[in-house]
């Protein structure tokens, strides 16, 4: 599984940026401009806001984890989610969680 978990985030880093990088190329670095875009429509708000809440929910479960001591420390994880998003961050606690023998026993 560890294997899959890091191929995942490699995966879940590269995908978005693909998008990323296109709406870069012909809008340039605007936050305005990248708001409006990801709240285009319904649909597209309707995505952005399932990501936001997927995003704190596992930011809940990390911590939580953590203060468990059944957990790596989350900062890293946080910042992969800011910084690449969550398609990257969370493969890449899993991987992490699981190098470290700290999923739970089945």
């Amino acid at each position: 599984m560890k294997k899959l978990f890091l191929a995942l985030a490699v995966v879940g880093a590269v995908l978005p940026y693909i998008f990323f990088i296109q709406h870069l190329s012909s809008e340039g670095f605007s936050p305005s401009k990248l708001t409006a875009a990801v709240f285009a429509n319904p649909a597209a708000g309707a995505f952005t806001t399932d990501l936001l809440v997927s995003s704190g929910i596992f930011w809940i479960f990390m911590f939580l984890e953590r203060s468990r001591k059944k957990g790596p420390h989350p900062l890293l994880f946080v910042l992969l989610n800011c910084l690449i998003g969550l398609s990257c961050a969370l493969p890449a606690y899993l991987y992490a969680r699981e190098g470290a023998g700290l999923r739970e026993a089945s």
